[in-house]
């Protein structure tokens, strides 16, 4: 569970940072890294780490 929460977290912040660079490059496929990025944070990684909060408590 945490490995998969590790992973989470890493690939959206990577997929978000990535995203917001090539908006600012003004390069294709901005949009689409940015919102996944997002996406796989707020769906994935946040419900994840704070049901293994709350399961710890």
């Amino acid at each position: 569970m945490k490995k998969t929460i590790l992973i989470f977290g890493y690939l959206s912040i990577f997929l978000s940072t990535t995203g917001l660079l090539f908006k600012l490059q003004h390069w294709p496929g901005a949009g689409v890294m940015l919102i996944v990025g997002v996406a796989l944070l707020n769906l994935g990684y946040l419900p994840l780490y704070f049901r293994q909060k709350a399961q710890a408590a």
